[in-house]
């Protein structure tokens, strides 16, 4: 059977350019004081993406700010990048606003990978899942993703949906004709 998906991830045979990019406010004042953070989540993300023999060429860490987030987004898609990750922000608190920053910005949303995030973590932590505003998307030949900030979530999203699709989504986005 024709499985033309498989065939997309097939033809991306060079490395995936990554930004990962975490918004914490307590973590980017912390760096702002000069001191020693721990990032957990962010290490976390780039090991991933290492392991799989990706590139991880940008790797920040942004306060809970729409205009900041914006900005570091901004500034990652003319670095030509494949994929941006934000880790963080995405809950229901007042502070949580990657989405509010990234959504507006995206040329396509990619409605199923909030909608199977939402599912996979179900499965893992149960009804709080429903929860997290996990969004994907696309600007400027460029996908996006918002995961929330656990290492739990973070590895989820990885391994299970970005990391498996990222061949796919980059042929499609870039390098369709």
């Amino acid at each position: 059977m024709y499985k033309p998906h498989e065939e997309h991830k097939k033809k991306v045979s060079r490395k995936i350019n990554f930004a990962v990019i975490t918004v914490s406010t307590s973590r980017w004042n912390a760096l702002e004081r000069g001191e020693k953070i721990q990032d957990i989540s962010g290490d976390l993300a780039e090991e991933l993406i290492r392991e799989r023999g990706h590139n991880v060429v940008i790797r920040k860490i942004v306060p809970d700010d729409i205009s900041q987030i914006r900005a570091i987004l901004e500034e990652s898609i003319k670095e030509n990048l494949d994929i941006i990750i934000f880790i963080g922000g995405t809950g229901i608190t007042r502070d949580d606003v990657t989405i509010e920053a990234v959504k507006p910005l995206l040329d396509k949303e990619i409605m199923g990978f909030g909608e199977i995030f939402r599912y996979l973590s179900y499965e893992e932590i149960g009804s709080s899942a429903f929860l997290s505003r996990a969004l994907g998307g696309v600007v400027k030949n460029t996908a996006i993703f918002c995961i929330p900030g656990s290492p739990g979530a973070v590895k989820l999203a990885l391994e299970k949906l970005i990391l498996e699709e990222a061949g796919h989504i980059t042929y499609l986005i870039k390098e369709r004709k």
